[in-house]
């Protein structure tokens, strides 16, 4: 009875040795280094650093993280095209840290929306009080309804704006006409392919990797 309880679980450890085998990747592939990115291996802060996306006709697109950037680049579906100057190491190859990378085929953008969200509200506000104008983090912002909920207003783009605490206690549940120190920064709209560019540029403006692919109203105006 022993022996054969010995002999099944020999068979057992087989089994896993095979299937640990047979999913290990080959090292050095892009598979394999693909891998160790999702993994964790590449762990330094300048994975988040924010990497420009560019369309297979250069057009500006998006913006991603240095992480998903390398993804998309060792998986061949995207080629970089800077470079911030900076080596990330793994224990199996050094991988130049991109700041602007192109798509390798072109992909067909449809109209540019963004789904209803505290995040993207701020980030359409640029993390600034449309009261006061302070540019506050977004731990210190609140959202105000420019016509207050309690007398009909609506959740929308264009009813939502970014708001400081304390302008948010001085409206309360006003309306602004009826408040003559509050005045709107600028009228709230959806998030638009306008809006998206000017992040890309605001965000991109302190790097001279993305300015050729930019455009800079001093530069045009030069």
């Amino acid at each position: 009875m022993q022996s054969g309880k010995m002999r099944t679980g020999k068979a057992r450890s087989g089994k896993a040795g095979n299937r640990h085998h047979t999913t290990h990747p080959v090292p050095g592939t892009a598979r394999a280094e693909a891998i160790d990115i999702r993994m964790g291996v590449f762990r330094q802060p300048a994975m988040q650093t924010p990497v420009l996306v560019l369309n297979a006709s250069y057009e500006p697109i998006n913006i991603c993280g240095a992480r998903r950037a390398l993804v998309l680049v060792l998986k061949g579906v995207a080629r970089t095209e800077e470079e911030q100057g900076s080596i990330l190491h793994s224990h199996r190859m050094n991988v130049q840290m991109p700041s602007v990378i192109r798509l390798l085929e072109y992909r067909r953008i449809p109209h540019q929306t963004r789904a209803l969200s505290r995040k993207n509200i701020l980030l359409r506000d640029r993390n600034t009080c449309q009261y006061c104008q302070v540019v506050l983090t977004a731990a210190e912002l609140t959202l105000d309804h420019v016509i207050p909920r309690s007398r009909g207003g609506a959740s929308s783009w264009e009813n939502l704006v970014a708001c400081c605490k304390d302008c948010n206690r001085r409206k309360g549940n006003q309306m602004l006409h009826e408040l003559t120190e509050m005045r709107l920064l600028r009228e709230p709209r959806p998030f638009s392919l306008h809006t998206s560019r000017h992040i890309m540029r605001m965000i991109g403006s302190a790097d001279a990797n993305w300015r050729k692919y930019l455009y800079f109203e001093n530069e045009a105006a030069a």
